[in-house]
């Protein structure tokens, strides 16, 4: 049976070097993957992704289980280390506040499950091709809260705690952040406009 995140957390605090490669080994992709898409350096993601966990190790016995999942902690110090270099580099993200309503969930265009051809699977492959080039071009901010929200599946009281921000904050930049990528894939051929052109397109965005 697969131990629990915090069992190898206290294995590892007890000295266990495969607890320990475990834990990477859980989360290296995740916390790369964030860190890509605030960088947006897949070179410089990699040096910090290990900034990150070297991090968390050496303050591992600083996690308390009954403040949170560790995958969340883990993700804070990920998010503090992009953010730090961020902000040495002069690219610093631009804090937003507003009260805009949420808008429909973005996994909506990510798959069609009435779809069965190969060409419907094709046309969903190239999608998310499409759709992550448009996540590319999004701010920094909202590519963060993004990722969490949708692939990492975090609720947005947990993104508000690694990326420090109001909770009102979050669904503000995850709102504007999937408006932003309507209007990309649109603008790409994946909106209302190249479907009434007679081409094969998944469906709109709502």
């Amino acid at each position: 049976m697969k131990a629990a995140d915090e069992q190898l957390v206290q294995e590892a605090l007890g000295g266990s070097q495969r607890a320990y490669r475990e834990l990477v080994h859980r989360f290296e992709r995740p916390v790369f993957n964030l860190v890509a898409r605030m960088v947006r350096d897949w070179a410089l993601a990699e040096d910090l992704t290990q900034d990150a966990f070297v991090k968390a190790f050496s303050r591992l016995d600083s996690y308390q289980p009954g403040q949170g999942k560790f995958s969340n902690w883990l993700f804070k110090i990920a998010h503090n280390t992009a953010i730090d270099h961020l902000r040495r580099s002069e690219l610093d993200v631009v804090p937003l506040d507003s009260s805009e309503p949420e808008s429909a969930d973005l996994h909506a265009i990510l798959s069609n499950p009435d779809a069965s051809t190969p060409l419907d699977h094709a046309v969903r492959g190239n999608l998310a091709e499409a759709l992550a080039a448009a996540v590319e071009r999004l701010r920094p901010e909202y590519r963060e809260v993004i990722v969490l929200r949708h692939q990492e599946g975090l609720a947005y009281e947990e993104i508000a705690e690694i990326a420090g921000l109001p909770l009102g904050t979050v669904k503000t930049y995850i709102h504007r952040a999937r408006k932003d990528l309507a209007g990309l894939l649109a603008h790409a051929g994946w909106g209302p406009a190249g479907a009434a052109a007679g081409e094969t397109r998944a469906r709109p965005l709502s």
